[in-house]
């Protein structure tokens, strides 16, 4: 399975109760505390591929929102990628408090 980008990885997060663009932007922007922000352009082009890659689903659309929602397979690879990104963090961890421990 192939490792998530950072703002797939926060869309999906975001994904995970339905939500329409202009949400998922200020989602990702709080969850953040405002260290990554997304544009629209941006953010559009990434829920095509998600969408094509069956990570996630338009669930509506009412008045031109589109509402979007995480799949079963998209949230297999949320959890995935979590497990993932803990891991790489321990060993970020270890080796610089090895690295203070030397100095």
């Amino acid at each position: 399975m192939e490792p998530l980008t950072d703002l797939n990885y926060l869309i999906l997060l975001t994904l995970l109760e339905p939500k329409h663009g202009y949400a998922i932007m200020q989602d990702v922007s709080d969850l953040t505390q405002d260290e990554v922000t997304i544009g629209p352009a941006s953010m559009y082009t990434i829920l095509k591929k998600l969408e094509k890659a069956n990570d996630i689903q338009l669930e509506t659309t009412v008045e031109r929102k589109k509402t979007y929602l995480i799949t079963a397979q998209g949230h297999e690879k949320l959890i995935a990628d979590v497990k993932r990104r803990e891991r790489l963090t321990r060993l970020g961890k270890k080796l610089l408090s090895r690295e203070e421990a030397d100095s």
